[in-house]
């Protein structure tokens, strides 16, 4: 029997030769806490590395999950159903229409196993989220990469030429690294234009982010196309990463064909509740792409006083042109004590880096500028 390798953050950064000394502030002991504390000088890194939430889960998440500590011996069957009704109402489909995961990457996992193998490859654009790439390499199948257009948008006529004998189509909308748009007009021209028997799944990890009209869901569009996927997270917006719990929306048929390789009761019984208790703080969403908003633009800011330019971005994590070679800055900036993104082979020159609290991105700028001036990186 083959063994599948385990894929986490931390080995995916050595994979693709990135990094991944991970360093994370701990909560006081048997304290609570919804937003990220000060970082101790010289004791913890900075971490602008994997576009967390730092603010995260709201206080009504936390409540629930404490209510729910004595729940912590029964399978998670009644909190599982009590989750498919609040996103169905959310997102006016039936229940058959979602299909619960351990992280959205649990769905981009089913996804590739039921829909790629040997002679059913995998599209994706390059730049974008490598996970699902690893998922159809496991399932046997061919990765056909096509690079992004000028503008960081999915090259969505060159995937539509690459989409005809395929098994699956991977849109990341925002992109992960460039955080970029696909604009909702292009979506829906390539929607209908990708054939029937091939399946597209649009990742829409950092959905809550977006600010611009040019921009949609396409939640509604599951209605109208058979062949569509929609991957949701409770990890960003949310503030939930390291409780694991993302979604499908998918038409009943779909769902029915990813859902045979999942495993059972995989979603926990305390990520359950405080999903279920977020979908209800509309607050904290709005208050969490508010803060999110300001310090980018804090950011962007600092970044043209020194006279970098960068990608327009769509989300919780920005990429910089620094024009020259990326690697050895992010070496540079880890000696100073902040963790950035890891190298992406298709933008060798650019940094990717999370947007944090202000104290943390004016750590970010300081030690940016220390480093691009010095000449050591």
């Amino acid at each position: 029997m083959m063994n599948t390798p385990q894929l986490s953050r931390r080995s995916f950064g050595k994979i693709i030769g990135g990094t991944a000394a991970y360093v994370a502030l701990q909560p006081a002991a048997g304290r609570l806490v919804s937003q990220a504390q000060p970082l101790p000088d010289k004791l913890s890194v900075v971490r602008l590395s994997a576009n967390e939430n730092p603010y995260g889960p709201s206080q009504a998440a936390l409540k629930a999950m404490t209510d729910s500590f004595s729940l912590a011996w029964r399978y998670p069957d009644e909190q599982e159903d009590a989750l498919v009704e609040g996103l169905q109402k959310l997102n006016h489909v039936s229940s058959d229409q979602i299909l619960l995961g351990n992280g959205s990457g649990e769905i981009l996992r089913l996804a590739a196993a039921a829909l790629t193998d040997s002679n059913r490859p995998l599209v994706m654009a390059d730049p974008t989220f490598e996970a699902i790439a690893h998922h159809a390499q496991v399932a046997g199948a061919k990765v056909i990469k096509v690079p992004l257009a000028s503008n960081y948008s999915h090259d969505l006529a060159k995937m539509a030429q690459a989409a005809a004998n395929t098994g699956l189509v991977y849109l990341c909308n925002p992109n992960n690294p460039t955080a970029s748009i696909t604009p909702k007009d292009q979506v829906r021209g390539f929607l209908a234009k990708v054939p029937s028997n091939t399946t597209v799944l649009v990742d829409e990890a950092y959905h809550h982010y977006v600010e611009t009209d040019s921009y949609e869901s396409v939640i509604p569009l599951t209605e109208q196309y058979p062949n569509l996927i929609v991957a949701r997270t409770f990890s960003k917006i949310y503030g939930m990463a390291g409780l694991r719990c993302g979604y499908a929306v998918a038409q009943p048929a779909l769902i029915r064909t990813i859902r045979t390789r999942r495993t059972m009761d995989s979603v926990n019984i305390m990520a359950l509740v405080a999903a279920n208790a977020s979908l209800a703080d509309a607050a904290h969403v709005a208050d969490g792409r508010g803060r999110n908003s300001a310090v980018k633009k804090f950011v962007c800011s600092e970044l043209e006083k020194s006279g970098f330019s960068y990608i327009p971005s769509h989300a919780n994590f920005m990429m910089i042109d620094l024009r020259r070679e990326v690697r050895p800055v992010i070496s540079a900036l880890r000696q100073q004590g902040v963790e950035v993104g890891r190298v992406f082979p298709a933008l060798p020159n650019f940094l990717r880096v999370t947007i944090g609290t202000q104290p943390q991105m004016e750590a970010f700028v300081k030690e940016f500028r220390t480093v691009m001036s010095s000449g050591s990186a």
